[in-house]
């Protein structure tokens, strides 16, 4: 594995949301970045010192993956990408690049794999006679719709074969990118097949760039949920993740701010640190918020009983103790005041159509 890139030192880079690239936790080796006086550091990076990203091809054989975490609402997930060029400094999916042997931090965000033969896995996949259809999740891991699919289409086109072949979904992303596929996801509403879920962390457009630096301008997620819910989509505005001391007092705007563009329903997470996500967001709030840094890893800890993580089943999304319950009631009484908590109706599997069955009609 290449380690010229780990642990380089902890500053910040424009457009990009780590401030480090610590060292993936399965890794035996340690190594630490420095020039040797012939611009090594400086080939990593563009004329502008900026890390420059990477794509490559996903090796794997199956693209439908399953879990049975009873916290979670789906059995099916299809992640198109590995890693997220959106830099969301909190997101609970950067650990999972240590499994490739690739740092949480900057890595994440700039060594991408992409799964180019995502549609036909799907299709064979689909095929098999004990296949079992139930919702697919996209994005349940990294946003199916960050920058490098607006070349690559990957996800356009697993949409494309759950359409044609009346399989249900839902998709979950940051990116205004998904009114692309408005003409394939109104037609799947017309059928039950589809719901979407939009994450706004905060409005404050200043706090988003440096926080999540390519994902979608709140603004322009805000103007997605509108688009989808007139197309007749079922549309969820995910509060996601709630961070206490530093966007907990926006709860109630952005319901307020969803429900004016024609939201369905509401939902909120609130901050989970797993595995290196504790060390790369304290530093980056010290980098970006430090008169808030200790008030803000306080009321987390208070939330998660005096620890900065909790994995437990039933805790890791709501948290406990007192101000972890002041967060709930404030949402449900918001979600109730701006009409957010209606339902979203059951996803249709008895359309589902597997394909190659056409041809034993013939």
């Amino acid at each position: 594995m290449d380690t010229s890139t780990k642990n380089l030192n902890s500053r910040r880079f424009k457009g990009r949301g780590a401030t480090l690239n610590p060292t993936s936790r399965f890794e035996v080796l340690d190594a630490e970045a420095f020039d040797d006086g012939w611009d090594s550091l400086a080939s990593m990076r563009d004329e502008t010192g900026r890390p420059q990203t990477e794509v490559r091809p996903d090796r794997s054989r199956s693209v439908i993956a399953t879990n049975q975490s009873p916290d979670i609402p789906f059995d099916q997930s299809i992640n198109t990408y590995r890693g997220c060029e959106h830099g969301c400094i909190y997101c609970y999916a950067r650990p999972s690049h240590a499994f490739l042997g690739l740092s949480p931090g900057l890595d994440f965000e700039t060594k991408l794999s992409a799964k180019y033969d995502a549609p036909e896995l799907l299709v064979r996949e689909l095929a098999r006679p004990t296949y079992r259809c139930t919702p697919i999740a996209l994005g349940a891991n990294t946003d199916p719709y960050q920058p490098i699919e607006r070349k690559l289409t990957i996800t356009r086109k697993v949409v494309d074969v759950l359409a044609r072949h009346d399989h249900p979904l839902t998709i979950v992303t940051k990116s205004g990118g998904v009114l692309r596929d408005l003409d394939l996801l109104a037609s799947m509403a017309r059928k039950d097949l589809v719901a979407v879920a939009v994450s706004v962390t905060t409005l404050n457009p200043e706090l988003a760039r440096k926080m999540e630096p390519r994902a979608a301008a709140p603004h322009r997620r805000l103007e997605a949920i509108g688009e989808l819910a007139a197309a007749g989509i079922p549309t969820v505005v995910m509060v996601a993740p709630v961070i206490p001391g530093l966007t907990d007092h926006e709860t109630e705007g952005i319901l307020e701010a969803a429900a004016e563009k024609g939201a369905w329903r509401a939902t909120y997470t609130l901050l989970r640190m797993p595995h290196e996500i504790k060390e790369l967001f304290r530093n980056w709030l010290l980098h970006h918020e430090p008169m808030k840094a200790e008030r803000v890893l306080s009321l987390h800890r208070q939330c998660r009983g005096g620890r900065l993580n909790d994995p437990r089943f039933g805790h890791r999304m709501r948290g406990e103790g007192t101000y972890a319950a002041l967060i709930g009631r404030r949402f449900r009484l918001a979600r109730k005041r701006y009409g957010l908590d209606r339902e979203i109706p059951e996803l249709r599997t008895d359309l589902f159509r597997r394909p190659g069955d056409q041809l034993r009609l013939l």
